[in-house]
């Protein structure tokens, strides 16, 4: 079988991975690198990703395949604070006394909340799928927690879409950050980044035969009898790593429409610390960015010489001309720095950067195989109701095996 694989993010490389193993494929990446949202700025004397990531404990597929890369002792374990930034000032949530001191929820209602911590994981998501995550937290743990706490999460991070997400959505996100000890979250990270993985992906890959053509965007899919014919090669199948909408208006087929929104994420460098020691402070107060990311407050300040910020935001439809600028002076004037102390910024925009998990999505998750292609990624179930490198690593193996299973029938 000669494969053609659309997308060179997580999904796509794994998918070629294990089809390469025994079939003709050649990936397609638009960008000039891989990793889609994994990718990786290069510095010279360090890397670091466009888009901050850690990973779980739970995550087994993702530790098998730094197994099978040789990379498994980059693996470490290093420990998430959290904070929230409310009127000005910037409280640490990590441990318990700081949770105790925290002055913008009554006793009553941190006592909701931990209960709603310890009870995520044992409820049944499926069953969420058509609530809100809005009329959840208000049946359950009230208005004020909603609205002290909650409200401003969903609007950081859905905008104007924050009422249609499902409680499926919110009980998983809190599941998978439940991993706690006295201090803080415990997170895993590649000593040298996920740029190591991308790498090893593309060097094994490679080893196995897979040509790989980055900077090479598909624009068109046609049938070519049996098969496709992609930028005048033909292809016996094509396995798709983009978002169904978008396949849909290449080939002309007839695929559900998933709902999208786009990340703006900045990175910046400093001499300085600026977030009182916390690694993920998210903003109550209203500005262009909903989180502040201090990534050298999770990974040691010293593997890069400077301080490592991201600034992250979403968008629906196109970001707002001047967006980048605005979160830059905005965390500037915020976090009382000066432009010039600003040793270099880099805005990373993804108009495709993950799913809305809305009410019902569950029923929009379309099958692999997709009327004679293959299809996976972000928008599969693997990452259903809570996108990770777990899921997407996941859907790249069952979108493999979906398309070798097809051909030995075909």
């Amino acid at each position: 079988m000669k494969c053609c694989i659309v997308g060179g993010g997580l999904t796509g490389l794994v998918a070629a991975l294990s089809l390469s193993a025994d079939h003709e494929v050649v990936l397609f990446e638009r960008r000039p690198v891989l990793g889609g949202c994994l990718s990786s700025i290069d510095r010279g004397t360090y890397t670091i990703e466009s888009f901050y990531h850690h990973c779980f404990e739970g995550d087994r597929h993702l530790f098998g395949l730094l197994d099978r890369l040789g990379l498994r002792d980059e693996l470490e374990w290093l420990t998430g604070t959290t904070g929230y930034y409310v009127n000005g000032r910037s409280y640490p949530l990590s441990t318990l006394p700081e949770i105790v001191a925290y002055p913008h929820l009554s006793v009553l209602d941190k006592a909701r909340l931990g209960w709603l911590m310890v009870r995520a994981s044992k409820l049944d998501r499926t069953a969420l799928d058509d609530v809100t995550a809005q009329s959840f937290i208000l049946d359950h743990l009230g208005r004020s927690v909603y609205a002290s706490f909650f409200e401003p999460l969903l609007r950081s991070k859905f905008g104007p879409m924050r009422d249609r997400v499902s409680a499926a959505w919110l009980l998983s996100r809190i599941a998978i950050r439940s991993n706690r000890s006295a201090g803080g979250e415990r997170l895993g990270y590649l000593r040298h980044g996920y740029a190591s993985l991308i790498e090893g992906l593309r060097a094994a890959i490679e080893a196995q035969g897979c040509t790989i053509a980055t900077g090479t965007p598909v624009d068109a899919m046609e049938r070519d009898g049996s098969g496709w014919n992609v930028l005048g090669e033909r292809f016996d199948t094509i396995v798709s790593t983009i978002p169904p909408q978008l396949l849909a208006a290449m080939t002309g087929l007839p695929l559900t429409t998933i709902p999208y929104q786009g990340a703006a994420c900045m990175t910046l460098a400093l001499d300085r610390e600026v977030t009182n020691g916390i690694y993920w402070l998210n903003m109550k107060d209203d500005a262009p960015y909903g989180a502040v990311v201090a990534h050298t407050n999770f990974v040691p300040v010293e593997r890069y010489g400077e301080h490592l910020i991201y600034l992250a935001s979403y968008f629906s439809g196109e970001l707002p001309a001047g967006h980048g600028n605005r979160m830059l002076a905005d965390f500037c004037e915020r976090f009382g720095v000066a432009q010039e102390e600003v040793h270099w910024h880099h805005l990373e925009v993804d108009p495709f950067a993950g799913p809305v998990y809305e009410t019902g999505y569950r029923r929009m998750i379309p099958e692999y195989a997709q009327d004679g292609l293959f299809m996976a990624g972000m928008f599969s179930r693997p990452n259903y109701p809570e996108r990770s490198m777990e899921g997407s690593i996941v859907a790249g193996e069952e979108v493999a095996a979906a398309a070798r299973s097809a051909s030995r029938h075909g």
